[in-house]
């Protein structure tokens, strides 16, 4: 019998929503995983051992003076970090990028527009345009964006009023979203 724990997920939790929502996904998707706050400690971080981590959203703004952030040293680890809306800003500012406050504030329904073929994406196209881009449906939430793509990432999606709504450094293995499937 396998050890249920032998490879787990951390989810670093913001205060989004859906941080529960994920961690349930995750693990019926058969993979242990822990909810904890995002301030946990770096060297909890490497005693945990996790096989990857998840940097969930949250209601506060990347751009605010004391927005909550994660240790520098999380990105050094050399594990896989999935980032998605909140968790997308973090890494984007983290690692070089940029982050803006959205003209267009975007809450509720979103068509994004994939780019790059990245691994998260393959396959989940709703439809094709006629230039065979892949389209899907999804739900975003956000007031502010990425505005650029930190060093060595590639654009993953975007969507008509958000440029950069997914990114990717796939040598890395960093992915970052800004929408949830609908």
């Amino acid at each position: 019998m396998s050890n249920i724990k032998s490879k787990k997920i951390l989810i670093l939790d913001f205060g989004s929503q859906y941080t529960q929502l994920i961690a349930r996904r995750v693990r019926e998707a058969g993979v242990y995983s822990e909810v904890h706050t995002f301030d946990k400690k770096i060297n909890e971080i490497i005693e945990y051992n996790p096989s990857g981590i998840i940097l969930s959203g949250g209601p506060e703004s990347v751009i605010g003076i004391e927005a909550p952030s994660v240790s520098t040293g999380l990105f050094d680890l050399g594990i896989p970090i999935l980032g998605i809306c909140y968790g997308m800003q973090i890494m984007a500012e983290q690692l070089g990028g940029s982050v803006e406050t959205s003209a267009i504030q975007e809450f509720g329904y979103a068509i994004i527009q994939s780019h790059n073929h990245s691994v998260l994406l393959d396959g989940l196209a709703n439809q094709r345009d006629r230039q065979d881009s892949r389209r899907l449906e999804v739900w975003m939430s956000h007031g502010d964006r990425v505005a650029s793509v930190p060093p060595n990432f590639e654009l993953m999606a975007s969507s008509e009023s958000c440029p950069i709504a997914g990114m990717f450094n796939q040598k890395r293995t960093f992915m970052a979203f800004s929408f949830i499937r609908r």
